[in-house]
C-alpha cells in the first residue's frame, strides 16, 4: 500500500498532488510543529502557506498538497490533504500582521522576503481519520522537501498507528522543562496532568545563572500558577520583574499529593529556598 493508492481511492488525482515533507530549520519551529499541526492548526496551516521561489512554481501547479512532517529519518507523519486555491502576492508588512505569522515569528521564524505568493490551502476530510497515525517512507535523499504523488515517487506506508503520535504523552516531571514562551503553549493533553500536579517548582534565569523557588496549589495547581507567569512574565515577583521572561526556565523540584495542606507547602517551598541559597543568592526576597 502506497500514498498513490490512498489518494486514488478518495478521488484525488495524485499527478496533480504534491507531497511536502516540512522539516523546519529553525529548532523551536521544528520542536513546536507536531504540536502545531494536532492543536493549532491555522498557525501549522500559515507555516506552509508561503514557500521557497522553487516550490512556490510546484505549488502553483499542484490542485490539492499533501502535508507531512518529518519527524524520523526516511519517514513522514500524515497532517493532512489541503485543496490548493488561487495564490495572492503578500507583502512582508501583510504577512507581520497575519495571526498565524506572527504566532511562527515568535518561535524564531525569519521574516522571509518583501513579497512572496500566499497559497490558499484548505484542509481537507481527505484520510482525516489518519492524521498524526500514518506513516509513509521517503525515498531517496531528504535534500527536496516537496515531490510529486504520481506513481513513480512510491510514499510507501510504513506504519499506521493507534493513536495519534503528533502531542508526545508528558514526560516525567522529573525531566519536564519549559521556557516562559513555552508556557503558552502547553499541549492540551499536559495541561491535565499539570492542572492535578501541586509541588514545588524552580525558575532559573539563564543569564544571570539564579533561581527562584515558589510553591503552587491554588487553583488548577502548577498549571495555574505557570499560566499566570506566561501572561505577566513574572508572577508579581519583585525580582523576576527586572528580568528578561524570555531567558526563564520553568522546572519542578518536588510533586506533592493534590490533597497536601496550604501550610505544608509552604514550609516544603521554605525548605527548598534553604536547600538552593535562593533568598541569598537567588531571585527570593523571603
Amino acid at each position: 500500500m502506497d500514498l498513490h493508492q490512498l489518494l486514488t481511492e478518495e478521488g484525488i488525482d495524485p499527478d496533480s498532488t504534491l507531497v511536502l515533507r516540512h522539516r523546519p530549520l529553525e529548532p523551536q519551529i521544528r520542536k513546536s510543529l507536531m504540536w502545531l499541526a494536532a492543536e493549532n492548526k491555522d498557525v501549522y496551516n500559515a507555516y506552509q502557506q508561503s514557500q521557497s521561489p522553487r516550490v512556490e512554481r510546484q505549488m502553483e501547479r499542484a490542485l490539492h498538497v499533501a502535508s507531512f512532517i518529518g519527524h524520523e529519518p526516511g519517514h513522514a507523519l500524515f497532517v493532512g490533504v489541503y485543496e490548493n486555491g488561487t495564490p495572492k502576492k503578500v507583502s512582508q508588512r501583510w504577512r507581520s500582521r497575519n495571526p498565524g505569522c506572527r504566532a511562527l515569528m515568535e518561535l524564531g521564524a525569519p521574516n522571509g522576503p518583501e513579497d512572496c505568493l500566499w497559497f490558499d490551502l484548505k484542509l481537507t476530510g481527505v484520510l482525516q481519520y489518519w492524521h498524526g497515525k500514518l506513516v509513509i517512507k521517503w525515498p531517496g535523499k531528504e535534500v527536496s522537501y516537496s515531490r510529486w504523488a504520481h506513481q513513480h515517487s512510491r510514499f510507501e506506508v510504513d506504519v499506521i498507528h493507534e493513536e495519534s503520535v503528533l502531542v508526545q504523552t508528558i514526560p516525567d516531571w522529573r525531566s519536564l522543562v519549559l521556557r516562559w514562551d513555552e508556557l503558552n503553549r502547553i499541549p492540551k493533553s499536559w495541561q491535565g496532568a499539570l492542572r492535578e500536579w501541586r509541588g514545588i517548582y524552580y525558575i532559573f534565569d539563564t543569564r544571570s545563572k539564579k533561581g527562584y523557588v515558589g510553591s503552587a496549589c491554588g487553583r488548577d495547581n502548577l498549571l495555574g500558577r505557570w499560566i499566570d507567569y506566561a501572561k505577566t512574565g513574572d508572577g508579581g515577583n519583585r525580582q523576576l520583574r527586572t528580568l528578561d521572561a524570555r531567558l526563564l526556565q520553568f522546572s519542578i523540584l518536588e510533586r506533592m499529593s493534590p490533597d497536601t495542606p496550604q501550610s505544608e507547602m509552604i514550609a516544603r517551598e521554605s525548605e527548598w529556598k534553604v536547600r538552593l541559597h535562593t533568598r541569598e543568592f537567588g531571585l527570593n526576597d523571603n
